[in-house]
């Protein structure tokens, strides 16, 4: 019996040497000190031993299991350092070393780069940055830009009424009237800003879109200016080589008022899909100052004359890179975004 307790020892011992991680050293140690293990039999086996002999087998069974028990924990805790290191050395970054990675980057949105661009000439031609709430009194959306309660062009707005006095903005024209009554004269200001109207989404409208407006104040500036400015102002967006045309319209606080056209920036005004064969697309609305408005803001409008234009960004973005659907400019999918 003594024979057998000194054997499992030794092979214990010698496969312990062997054994590579925690699995298979668990494994072991059921197979030999587990409830059905090789030593714990020999424990149970010596009821059948005689009294002298089962005293003497007791001792050394007793006293190689405390053995072997040792040697299991030591080589677990073996194991883990080992196991830890290997871990350690898989994870360590040498920050010294170059990267090998390039990481995804953020890219900026099509419409930030097209209000950017827009923002960053007319900068350049003298023009200031000036902004505004979106929640806004009627009275500066409406009435101080030539369109009393009764005015028929309220309707057209499609207006959010937060009350009776309170909208959220339906162009950016209420920051004209802001300008007028807390800036002193001459000035020329761009006015980007978010607008709201009721309008169902579909490819080409929205409720919520960006729009910017361009407001020079000064004496005796005209619609030839106005002209001179846009033309300037086409060619540093759209390129040396776009035309541009203007079309009578009505705006309530511009006389004269016009649209603006460009030459298809798509088939270079020879006629195509987007430019529906006329050659020709509309990119703003403008005109000069309705004296009205001039005098709704306290200034003489025999001094003091003015005029404004005004665009869509999400529609020039469109024209410029050839987008047919609004909703994308809006939605933020990731993988329209990433191709700009």
């Amino acid at each position: 019996m003594n024979e057998k307790l000194q054997s499992i020892k030794n092979e214990t011992l010698a496969k312990l040497q062997q054994v590579r991680d925690e699995a298979e050293l668990e494994a072991l140690n059921v197979s030999v000190l587990g409830r059905n293990g090789s030593l714990t039999d020999i424990l149970r086996s010596m009821g059948k031993l005689q009294k002298e002999e089962r005293s003497i087998v007791g001792q050394a069974a007793n006293r190689i299991k405390k053995e072997l028990e040792t040697e299991f924990e030591t080589r677990k805790a073996k194991l883990s350092e080992t196991l830890m290191e290997k871990r350690f050395a898989l994870e360590a970054i040498d920050v010294t070393e170059p990267g090998k990675r390039r990481l995804p980057t953020g890219r900026l949105h099509p419409m930030t780069q097209t209000y950017r661009e827009i923002r960053d000439v007319l900068v350049g031609m003298g023009f200031t940055t000036y902004g505004g709430p979106e929640v806004e009194y009627d009275d500066y959306n409406f009435t101080k830009l030539n369109l009393p309660l009764d005015h028929p062009a309220r309707d057209m707005q499609d207006t959010f009424y937060v009350n009776d006095r309170v909208v959220l903005r339906t162009h950016t024209s209420p920051l004209e009237a802001r300008a007028l009554l807390n800036l002193e004269p001459p000035f020329r200001l761009v006015m980007p800003g978010r607008v709201f109207r009721v309008d169902e989404v579909d490819a080409s409208h929205s409720p919520v879109f960006m729009q910017m407006e361009g407001f020079v104040v000064d004496r005796n500036v005209s619609l030839a200016d106005l002209k001179g400015t846009l033309l300037a102002f086409v060619k540093a967006v759209f390129g040396e080589d776009v035309k541009m045309r203007f079309r009578p319209s009505y705006f309530p606080f511009t006389e004269p008022s016009a649209e603006v056209d460009v030459s298809c920036t798509i088939c270079g005004g020879k006629g195509c899909r987007v430019c529906k064969g006329t050659g020709w697309l509309e990119i703003l609305g403008c005109g000069v100052t309705n004296p009205h408005e001039l005098e709704n803001c306290g200034l003489d409008p025999k001094e003091w004359n003015a005029f404004a234009f005004g665009l869509g960004v999400d529609r020039i973005t469109s024209l410029k890179y050839g987008i047919s659907d609004i909703r994308l400019e809006y939605e933020n999918d990731a993988r329209f975004l990433s191709q700009f």
